[in-house]
């Protein structure tokens, strides 16, 4: 059997767990999870996580598998992510890897660069300078010590723009530097890249039916229960879409009816940043879809062949 490996990208709520189920059904493959928030252990609800009935059918990997106390960067997912693809393989199995979290792609398209880990001490001090600045003023003093970063790393992407400044200051080297010299662990692969390209008016729908499903599902509890392991404010488990409009909701400052729109707009705009991504870093992927499912399996399958 030739290294074949999937990969099944797209926004939120586009319908990938779904193709990448039939996929893995259809070709004897399993799936490996690419998706930042549905690693965590705490929320399943909440990250919309893969249905009990879908995983009992197909083996899937590296879901609810990290606690959000934890840090967890691409560089840690692509370790986790290779060792699960080599065990597919070695078990006679194609390697899925389906989510919306498109720097996880990067890491297996482009590789990772080996920028030298960075001491407690320098990340503590970057850590409190942009408590103490502020996004705005953080990023215009990154700008002067790194002017390679404007335009490349958005000013409102905190966990990114303070790893560009330690990496700087400690290194003397821009992060894009160091990017420079990557290259992708996956090079004897036969990788298939399918991106499904979801009607604009049809995701809406989609993003408006999961909340009420994730309501339904009781994700309050989730919240509640998070709110108890009081992580720390950096930690990315904060910026789930929902924690912060639950909690509003369980404090009374907002009705369920606030709430559950403010989810689909946080929800949308996280769409559209994963499809403006999608344009720039995923140009030669095989970018499909179909309403009608049975369609968009066959043009899957076509593309995977």
């Amino acid at each position: 059997m030739s290294k074949k490996l999937i990969l099944i990208a797209g926004p939120t709520a586009s319908g990938k767990s779904k193709l990448a189920t039939s996929l893995a059904r259809k070709l004897n493959g399993e799936i490996i999870n690419a998706d930042s928030m549905q690693i965590f252990k705490e929320f399943k609800i909440l990250s919309s996580r893969p249905s009990s009935s879908d995983t009992q059918k197909i083996k899937h990997h590296l879901y609810g598998v990290i606690s959000v106390k934890r840090y967890f960067s691409a560089g840690d997912w692509l370790k986790q992510a290779k060792k699960k693809i080599n065990f597919c393989l070695k078990n006679k199995k194609i390697p899925i890897v389906v989510g919306g979290t498109g720097l996880y792609f990067n890491t297996i398209i482009k590789g990772i660069s080996k920028i030298p880990s960075i001491d407690l001490k320098t990340r503590n001090k970057v850590r409190n300078l942009y408590k103490k600045l502020g996004t705005k003023k953080f990023y215009d003093r990154l700008i002067r010590l790194d002017p390679k970063i404007k335009g490349r790393i958005l000013p409102t992407d905190s966990q990114r723009i303070q790893r560009a400044y330690e990496v700087k200051f400690k290194t003397r080297k821009s992060l894009f530097d160091w990017f420079i010299y990557t290259k992708s662990d996956f090079l004897d692969f036969e990788i298939k890249k399918i991106f499904i390209d979801i009607p604009r008016d049809v995701l809406l729908k989609k993003i408006s039916q999961r909340t009420e499903l994730m309501i339904k599902k009781n994700c309050f509890n989730e919240v509640r229960k998070f709110n108890r392991l009081k992580i720390e404010k950096r930690l990315s488990a904060n910026k789930l879409i929902g924690v912060q409009e639950i909690n509003d909701f369980l404090k009374g400052s907002i009705s369920l009816d606030q709430c559950k729109e403010l989810i689909n707009i946080k929800t949308r705009q996280y769409a559209k940043r994963q499809n403006t991504w999608a344009r720039g870093h995923m140009k030669n992927w095989n970018k499909i879809y179909s309403k009608n499912f049975s369609i968009l399996l066959k043009k899957s399958l076509k593309v995977v062949s």
